[in-house]
């Protein structure tokens, strides 16, 4: 009796809350003593501003309540509120354009007002609210600079409590990226040069330093270097470890706002000091993020085509380039799993520059033809500094005038040089290096020596400008001269030099020296076990900052690397092992990557993966006849260590899609088609339908050869259409409507081979099979004219076919086959039919 009383007590009050409007039910809870009630309203305050969308009277009306609703003295229904407000923003802006004033006078406030609220909770529901509406750019410039920011600088002061002013201190370095330069230099940057200087709360100069980088990004370029970067020494010899570890890990944004004089002469030796630091946690920190600071050094020395940017400043509508550099042409991102820590532009240097009705843009502002209308000024923070972008890469030239061409350069660009070596000196440099000669790099700068020689017979004047430093112009597979001369002090040291040599002028050597050290075990005893890992994550990162020229610097490292006992570093490698081919050409990559890529591709399937998700991306660029060498190898990737890691196999087909382009139409058919054949009886249907695009791409290819065509598609129809399966069946079913959609052969050709087996379907035993018959036929066939045609002389045959199909004694190959709108595509509804998993 009870029960029923209670049910009928409930009913009474939900009929009640029925009959209430939305603003009614509003008004009853929002002055409730139960705290789950108020919480409730908050949460529906949403739905109720829905509900009364078309009413603006009311709108505003709910609106007020929100702000009553503010003053709640409970923290988790203001923290409820807080969450909703973002929400409800977004609500007005996009249906109530008709009160441009909801958010500034009724939401904002409250924003503002629980940035300062005694329950922590509620501070920070407000400050993740409050760059919700800044990056969804609900707020107002003017609102943000004269509400907002004067708030979190007032929270800031030094009577505010600690856990307040580090809140305030960290919400104001996520905020002063999006109000920018100006705001940033007026209301932020005094007081947070003071916060890096506080010394009675070290967790405020924790904040200072882990969002420094961003800070010194924001202001850029004086006020960085005179007011941000005195602090950031200070705050990378802090007594508190935390704080040296955070400006470690924020080292490459402070260097990357920068100036080149200032990397290299002050933040290099700063970095040496954190790298030696009494503290583990700050060595470890400042080693992950070597291979990311070295990478700030990149120049416009390399010959590695490639440019780097960064993509917080890049858009694509942006026509401005710094130094004349052309817009790149193709993209490629070293950051994936095991790539370094930068994105890199590629400008193919086979490829112009520019085509010739733009080469004027890529002219130096000196060589400008004077009658150009005047460019307009580009403001400061708009400019790209030398660290987001290469300049234009010298363009390829014949090995034989290489060498030519540097000996003329020096002549037209003296500058100060090594001290000269005649011809004496030359000929013992040449004869203590020959009983090495059998290292590739020896033997190159052999090659060097020796044409120095002769060039001294030729004329003598020759002699300093050869040995001038060339690292701008120098063949990239060639170390220079100089820097052989510079780092070998006698003739009789010249007997115990290898490969191992780390002569580069691109970053500081100490730097270098530290990143190679990263390998040596001792590291992972007194660092960090993971840094061989690190080090190979940064490896793509370096080499393309030291360019081509300089893989001899990082050679032993990466082969080290490679051989690591540790799979996850050698599987970081694989994942990037494409991109570090793109930066060291063909020639280093055949002479020196291929080995490893070989190597990996019998490791672990852990370490497998990686090489293929890129094999495409690295097969092209080798030569065509060591990468056909690989063909007698794809067949190796269907053995996994586990036979239920089906991904593995998928991700294989995906690839060999790829793959078509870079073989001949015999060879495809040779060695892919049998793979092809393989997949599309996986016991995975995410496999098999990857593999029947694959099949179909097959006869794309196979269509410019008639004999080998032929002889695929009786393949198919044996093999499929004939199947004792009824997924074979279906399959074939599938590649037949993928051959027309994308037009993989001509319909001639299909109408002869193909067509003739796929109506012979229309007596399958399986419903699924007609189905997808149905399907191919109303959706993909009888879209083409060509089938409607009386030319067509399967014509008939289609319409008894679809016409028995339309009587099927099963509904759905009747839905299918008669005239209808086609909502849904083939591969959509086709997979339906089919195991989801085995």
């Amino acid at each position: 009796i009870t029960t029923v009383k209670l049910r009928s007590v409930l009913l009474d009050f939900v009929s009640q809350d029925e009959m209430l409007t939305p603003l009614g039910r509003l008004d009853k809870y929002i002055s409730s003593e139960n705290i789950f009630n108020r919480q409730m309203v908050a949460r529906s305050l949403l739905d109720t501003l829905r509900a009364i969308s078309e009413d603006e009277r009311e709108c505003v009306s709910v609106l007020e309540r929100i702000d009553r609703l503010a003053d709640d003295s409970e923290p988790t229904v203001r923290a409820e509120l807080m969450e909703q407000i973002p929400h409800i923003a977004i609500f007005c802006q996009e249906n109530r354009p008709s009160i441009p004033f909801a958010f500034s006078k009724y939401l904002l406030p409250i924003v503002v007002r629980y940035l300062s609220d005694q329950n922590n909770l509620v501070r920070k529901t407000s400050q993740a609210a409050l760059l919700v509406l800044l990056e969804q750019e609900l707020m107002e410039r003017g609102d943000v600079e004269s509400l907002v920011c004067p708030v979190l600088v007032d929270l800031t002061a030094p009577d505010s409590s600690d856990d307040v002013k580090t809140e305030a201190m960290a919400i104001i370095c996520k905020v002063a990226p999006m109000v920018g330069r100006d705001v940033t230099e007026r209301l932020f940057l005094p007081r947070f040069c003071e916060m890096c200087c506080d010394c009675r709360m070290f967790h405020v100069r924790k904040v200072c330093a882990a969002n420094f980088g961003d800070m010194c990004g924001v202001v850029g370029g004086e006020a960085a270097e005179e007011l941000l970067l005195p602090r950031f020494f200070q705050l990378c010899s802090d007594n508190v470890w935390g704080v040296r570890k955070a400006c470690a890990e924020c080292f490459m944004t402070v260097s990357s706002a920068s100036s080149p004089d200032v990397r290299r002469t002050k933040l290099s030796s700063l970095f040496i000091s954190l790298i030696s630091d009494p503290s583990r946690w700050v060595r470890q920190a400042a080693f992950q993020s070597l291979g990311q600071f070295i990478s700030t050094f990149a120049g416009p020395c390399s010959n590695t085509g490639q440019y780097f940017r960064d993509e917080a400043q890049w858009s694509g509508s942006q026509t401005h380039r710094a130094d004349g550099v052309c817009p790149p042409q193709d993209s490629v991102d070293v950051a994936e799993e095991g790539g370094g820590e930068q994105t890199a532009e590629v400008l193919s240097a086979d490829e112009p520059c520019c085509a010739d009705a733009d080469a004027q843009k890529c002219l130096p502002e000196e060589t400008q033809p004077s009658s150009r209308p005047p460019v307009q000024e580009i403001p400061e923070q708009e400019l790209f500094n030398s660290f987001h972008y290469w300049r234009t890469p010298v363009p390829r030239i014949a090995p034989e005038l290489e060498l030519e061409l540097e000996l003329e350069l020096e002549l037209e660009d003296r500058r100060p040089s090594a001290p000269a070596l005649d011809r004496k000196q030359l000929q013992e440099l040449i004869e203590n290096l020959e009983p090495h000669i059998d290292d590739p790099d020896v033997k190159a700068q052999v090659d060097v020596l020796t044409a120095a020689l002769r060039a001294t017979g030729l004329d003598s004047g020759l002699e300093d400008a050869f040995l001038e430093p060339r690292a701008a112009r120098s063949n990239p597979f060639i170390p220079s001269c100089t820097a052989l001369t510079d780092s070998i002090p006698s003739c009789t040291a010249l007997t115990t030099l290898s490969h191992d040599a780390v002569l580069q002028d691109v970053v500081p050597q100490a730097l270098l020296e530290q990143y190679l050290s990263m390998t040596d075990p001792s590291r992972a005893q007194t660092v960090d076990m993971e840094i061989a890992r690190h080090c190979a994550f940064s490896l793509p990162g370096v080499a393309l900052t030291l360019g081509r020229q300089n893989w001899h610097c990082l050679r032993d490292t990466y082969e080290t690397l490679a051989s690591d006992m540790q799979w996850k570093v050698r599987r970081t490698l694989a994942f990037s092992i494409h991109e570090l081919a793109l930066i060291l050409g063909d020639q280093l990559t055949a002479a020196h990557l291929v080995p490893i890529f070989n190597s990996f591709l019998k490791d672990l399937d852990e370490v497998r993966i990686g090489v293929l998700k890129h094999l495409y991306d690295f097969l092209k660029l080798l030569h065509q006849d060591t990468r056909r060498k690989y063909l007698y190898q794809l067949q190796e990737f269907l053995v996994t260590d586990n036979s239920r890691n089906w991904r593995f196999r998928s991700e294989l087909a995906e690839q060999l899609v790829l793959l078509l382009e870079l073989y001949s139409a015999q060879d495809v058919h040779d060695y892919l088609r049998p793979l092809a054949l393989c997949l599309c009886t996986d016991r995975v249907s995410s496999v098999r339908w990857t593999s029947y695009r694959l099949v179909s791409e097959i006869i794309r290819k196979l269509s410019s050869c008639s004999s080998l065509l032929v002889s695929f598609l009786g393949e198919l129809v044996e093999k499929f259409c004939h199947s004792q399966k009824w997924s074979g069946r279906q399959a074939f079913a599938f590649v037949c409507q993928l051959s027309i959609e994308e037009e993989c052969l001509s319909l001639d050709q299909f109408s002869e081979h193909l067509l003739p087996p796929l109506l012979q379907l229309a007596s399958d035993p399986v419903p699924n099979v007609r189905v997808l018959l149905a399907k191919t036929l109303r959706q993909t066939l009888l879209e083409r004219e060509y089938f409607l045609s009386s030319v067509n002389c399967q014509q008939v045959a289609l319409e008894h076919t679809l016409v028995a199909l339309q009587t099927d004694v099963d509904k759905d190959v009747k839905y299918f086959a008669s005239v209808h709108p086609g909502s849904t595509r083939l591969n959509e509804d086709a997979m339906s039919t089919t195991s989801s998993t085995y």
